[in-house]
């Protein structure tokens, strides 16, 4: 499946199926949380959370690729990720695009 942030594919005419998204909501568990908050303290990279949220969107993207193959997408163009906070120490990670078919 070829993803792109543009509304276009050089070389390719596109028709359009609709939009397909993908989302996860994810936390860590208690100890990583106490560990953060403790980082946070002094400053740094908190990693455990950087490693949540590359598999919340690494989820979030599949499921969104998931959704453009069941429309029999050839690739989602304009793609977009948004992330919020559900609550401490959790986070929702959507992906979402337009799914296109090649002409």
């Amino acid at each position: 499946m070829i993803l792109v942030n543009t509304d276009y594919i050089t070389g390719k005419e596109l028709q359009m199926i609709g939009l397909v998204q993908g989302a996860t909501i994810q936390s860590k568990n208690i100890g990583k949380d106490i560990g953060a908050g403790l980082k946070g303290l002094v400053g740094g990279e908190l990693s455990g959370y950087t490693e949540m949220m590359t598999e919340a969107r690494n989820i979030a993207t599949e499921r969104m690729i998931s959704m453009a193959k069941s429309l029999g997408a050839d690739a989602i163009v304009n793609v977009r990720f948004t992330t919020s906070s559900v609550t401490a120490g959790a986070a929702e990670v959507m992906a979402y695009g337009t799914a296109v078919k090649f002409k």
